[in-house]
């Protein structure tokens, strides 16, 4: 398994680094009620992300949707462009905000 780490720096900004993929995902969910927790909104900075697949896309996702159900929103930000085309892919560039 590969190793996937998130670190929250402070109330809004964390920041998520290693593979995101089908072997770490399940362990970054459990480990992630930090980032659905803040105030206002958070921002995710994605820039140490070194591989993603569908399941690391589908665990961004889900933090989403748990933010925005607890009333906060996150941003994420400095995608590597493997995630951007994965987005782009998989139709997802407006719950993204891409352009």
């Amino acid at each position: 398994m590969s190793d996937a780490d998130i670190r929250l720096h402070d109330a809004n900004h964390a920041e998520v680094s290693g593979e995101l993929t089908f072997s770490t995902a399940p362990a970054l969910l459990e480990r992630s009620a930090s980032l659905t927790s803040a105030s206002g909104t958070l921002i995710v900075d994605l820039q140490g992300v070194t591989r993603a697949d569908s399941a690391g896309l589908a665990l961004l996702v889900e933090w989403l949707r748990l933010a925005r159900a607890a009333g906060h929103e996150i941003q994420y930000v400095e995608l590597p462009e493997q995630l951007s085309r994965l987005i782009r892919v998989s139709g997802l560039e407006k719950v993204f905000a891409l352009e």
